[in-house]
């Protein structure tokens, strides 16, 4: 059976400004994205070769000090085109079954990347959760197709272990590894290790220390 997926129509998209790679410009790009004015559910087959549409993905790093959760890409992977690629981003689509009454359009989005990162692996830590950027790369044909919404989660304690076969070579990565192998990794994380570094990004926060 073919599912739906969320997706924003890119004509809409381009009205708010183009860009290639990350912008920080949350507080104009999120709300008119989760407006069901300019979002929809179709089908995941259509999503994945029409290019009038951009499927938003949560993409979510889970950071503890200078380290992130970091995995290969396994042969059961629902993305193929990404099949061996070193990622740092955890997450997946928005579905119509994260629709709620009761819940506001950001509360649902939240939601669904929660969700989507619990079918993906195991974190048994507290956390605090931010909300970054939004991560565009037209360079690829995944990338035309997908629109990213970065978070990063800082864990009280590197405690995440992958589920079922989705990831292969799963484990926390010191970032400057990470640097020093960009060429290993899916544009989409290239583009977030950029976002990590950006001196206007939070640095990692420890949970337990917070007041």
């Amino acid at each position: 059976m073919d599912s739906s997926v969320f997706v924003v129509e890119l004509n809409r998209l381009l009205r708010m400004g183009e860009f290639q790679g990350y912008t920080k410009n949350l507080e104009d790009y999120l709300p008119f994205l989760l407006s069901p004015e300019n979002s929809m559910f179709i089908f995941r087959s259509q999503a994945e070769r029409d290019i009038r549409y951009k499927q938003l993905i949560p993409y979510v790093v889970l950071r503890f000090g200078d380290s992130v959760f970091s995995y290969i890409r396994g042969k059961k992977s629902s993305e193929v085109r990404l099949t061996a690629m070193r990622s740092i981003g955890v997450g997946g689509h928005i579905e119509p079954v994260d629709q709620s009454l009761f819940l506001s359009d950001r509360e649902m989005y939240l939601e669904a990347a929660r969700r989507e990162v619990k079918e993906e692996v195991h974190c048994d830590s507290a956390y605090i959760e931010s909300v970054v950027a939004l991560i565009n790369d037209d360079s690829t044909e995944v990338g035309r197709v997908h629109l990213g919404i970065m978070h990063i989660w800082d864990l009280a304690e590197p405690r995440v272990t992958k589920r079922e076969g989705l990831i292969t070579q799963a484990g926390f990565v010191k970032l400057e590894s990470l640097k020093a192998n960009l060429n290993e990794l899916e544009t989409w994380s290239q583009i977030a290790i950029r976002v990590l570094d950006d001196p206007h990004v939070a640095k990692w926060k420890d949970p337990v220390a917070m007041p």
